[in-house]
């Protein structure tokens, strides 16, 4: 399929709402520093008052560094959404920090998106024409316009229906009004998205580990297409749209999600661990150790350690303060972002044949900083095991990797990939373990084989 080189990419976020729920936005905030890890560029809290207003507090940074006791105390009420965002190249800045707040006399609500909407340009296009005005250049402020121009006598499932019928691609998306909690996902349900129970009342989260850490029950996940309307009458489902699919971006297990995270009855750290063993079945290391680096990839080294029987060793460490490299905005960013976040310990590494595993290559820039670290620290050998099939096609759905010719694995061979980054061998889990590991049928794996589950609209 022939697809647009020039996208621009759009964010791989968190997503909460809270509906009936005492301190809310305290529960919102605890919940939002669980899923830190999908974004630290910026963060927001929309919430219903007790007088039936809708407040709003983001800005940018951590969620520890965003909100104070003050702040969310000025979000009192019962019912609120929350976002986390992380940065990505050409997208803005404050303007696009979530979530957006629509203060329509009659009809006021807030709304926080995850994930990114392929024909983005044309619906653009189609409300522009209609008068329409952009402040941001964010998907979500397009999914927030359709709404409030449907919501025709507040009649919020059709608006939103009708917002849904016209948007294609990757999204989770939580929508607060003064009376209800909204929740929906896109059709091939890439995004994930999971319902709890927490008192008399409920949660919906990107995560499971957001739902534990505010001691919610988990109910289950919000299926593809599905739009879940939370009031004083309880849960209420209606299907947008049924395509079959359970498109679930690959990279959410391999990488995003924390391991603590169950996605659609799948742990995450069982997955990972799984992707191990099967890849030293795959593609044992001549090596004396095992080490992973930190911390996404910690669950397959440690299964590549069990199943080789090769000790497990802290060869390369972390330092915790520094935010994920992947999602640093520019590529200077992220090599120093590497050194700053990464270090061989060189007593565990000299003199040792080390197997690396990680989760991915990317730009391949990462792993060729971390193989000359190790070198330097006096490993005799080092042989990278890469946890998922070589990322060769950009995601239009929400993944910041660049364009095609900025992806390592787009036209090189495995033994390019080795020089490039300057390792003894470098190997990879195949499409079929990946599967297996996963204990599915259906994964969207686009950015491994180019079989992209949606149109991907050449105007954009």
């Amino acid at each position: 399929m022939a697809f647009p080189d020039n996208r621009q990419w759009h964010e791989e976020c968190g997503v909460v709402g809270f509906y009936e729920v005492d301190h809310a936005a305290t529960h919102a905030f605890m919940a939002l520093q669980s899923l830190q890890h999908r974004g630290q560029q910026g963060c927001g809290i929309a919430a219903v008052h007790p007088d039936g207003s809708l407040g709003l507090h983001k800005g940018a940074g951590l969620v520890k560094e965003v909100f104070k006791k003050e702040t969310i105390d000025s979000l009192p009420g019962t019912s609120c959404i929350g976002h986390v965002r992380y940065p990505t190249t050409n997208v803005g800045g404050q303007e696009n920090l979530q979530p957006f707040l629509y203060t329509s006399r009659e009809h006021p609500f807030a709304l926080a998106h995850n994930g990114n909407i392929v024909n983005a340009e044309r619906v653009k296009s189609y409300l522009e024409k209609r008068g329409h005005l952009f402040h941001s250049t964010s998907d979500s402020e397009l999914f927030a316009d359709l709404v409030g121009s449907n919501l025709h006598g507040g009649d919020w499932h059709k608006a939103i229906a009708q917002a849904v019928r016209l948007l294609d691609g990757a999204y989770a998306t939580v929508i607060l009004t003064p009376h209800a909690l909204f929740a929906c996902r896109d059709r091939y349900g890439f995004r994930p998205l999971s319902l709890g129970r927490m008192g008399n009342g409920y949660v919906v989260a990107s995560e499971t580990c957001a739902l534990d850490t505010v001691g919610a029950t988990f109910v289950r996940d919000v299926e593809p297409g599905e739009l879940l309307a939370i009031d004083a009458r309880g849960v209420h489902s209606t299907f947008l749209a049924r395509t079959g699919s359970h498109c679930m971006c690959a990279m959410e297990y391999i990488y995003f999600a924390r391991p603590d995270s169950v996605i659609e009855g799948c742990s995450v750290h069982a997955f990972r661990r799984r992707s191990g063993v099967l890849l030293q079945a795959e593609h044992p290391a001549p090596a004396d150790l095992v080490t992973c680096v930190p911390e996404s990839s910690m669950s397959a080294a440690i299964g590549f350690a069990e199943a080789s029987g090769l000790p497990l060793e802290m060869g390369l460490i972390k330092n915790m303060y520094v935010a994920r490299t992947f999602i640093q905005p520019t590529q200077s960013m992220r090599d120093v972002g590497v050194r700053m976040k990464l270090a061989a310990v060189p007593s565990i590494v000299r003199g040792k044949s080390v197997a690396v595993i990680d989760d991915s290559i990317v730009r391949g820039t990462t792993s060729r900083i971390l193989v000359q670290m190790l070198r330097d620290a006096g490993a005799t050998a080092v042989h990278m095991r890469i946890a998922s099939p070589p990322y060769a096609w950009p995601c239009f759905y929400g993944i910041d990797t660049g364009t095609r010719d900025q992806l390592l694995a787009a036209d090189r061979t495995v033994e390019q990939i080795r020089d490039f980054i300057g390792a003894d061998s470098v190997e990879y889990l195949s499409t079929h373990a990946l599967l297996e590991a996963s204990g599915r049928t259906q994964l969207c794996t686009a950015c491994f084989d180019g079989n992209y589950p949606t149109d991907l609209y050449q105007d954009n």
